[in-house]
């Protein structure tokens, strides 16, 4: 982001910093039924979820390995169903980034500051097949991605993640609230009374899937 990062409010510099920690909050996901099949498919790849929610517990863990940022998201159900969405993100040149959901398929981003909000659009989706880039549009897909987040606090700070299809409108969503930079043991602890996460975009085995 360059100069744009002293200019971010205090929550989203401790949200996007390189240090281990934790963003813990509430998340809905939302979404037309007749995505269902789609978004199988996507949490098959690594990619979003295809449970609907309201205020679903979430926490989410960040670290720095080998020059990337590695996240990894944890959302507890009420039924006790546990599901894991994990992504790696690396720079990809001035002013872009690519949201990697697996070894080979990911999200180029252009990140802007907005009147303090940080806003993310989608670009294309990149297939990676060694050291080759291939961009795929993202009309191609299940529409073009809009993120923006924006601070409340020094310490909390919402979030808005939306796909958005030119023909079909707004096909999926995911929002929610989140206190950052806790640290990892405390997140942990709020959500140790599930069994541990699945691999990603899956459902725990253990809680009944």
């Amino acid at each position: 982001m360059g100069t744009d990062w002293a200019r971010l409010p205090p929550a989203l510099q401790t949200h996007h910093s390189r240090t281990t920690a934790a963003d813990v909050g509430h998340m809905d996901i939302e979404f037309p039924t007749a995505m269902r099949p789609v978004l199988r498919v996507m949490a098959w790849l690594g990619a979003l979820l295809e449970r609907q929610a309201v205020a679903v517990p979430t926490h989410v863990v960040r670290h720095m390995a080998d020059g990337r940022q590695h996240w990894r998201r944890t959302i507890r159900f009420d039924d006790g169903r546990v599901y894991r969405f994990d992504s790696v993100w690396e720079c990809a040149g001035p002013g872009r980034l690519i949201e990697y959901v697996n070894p080979f398929l990911g999200l180029e981003m252009a990140p802007r500051l907005d009147d303090c909000r940080l806003c993310y659009r989608g670009i294309r989706f990149v297939l990676k097949l060694g050291p080759a880039r291939i961009g795929i549009p993202q009309w191609l897909g299940p529409g073009v991605t809009d993120i923006v987040e924006e601070a409340l606090d020094e310490h909390r700070f919402a979030m808005d993640f939306r796909m958005t299809h030119p023909w079909f409108g707004q096909l999926y969503r995911y929002a929610g609230v989140f206190i950052t930079g806790v640290p990892v043991s405390s997140a942990e602890e709020q959500t140790s009374q599930a069994d541990p996460p699945p691999p990603s975009g899956q459902a725990s085995a253990a809680a009944g899937r």
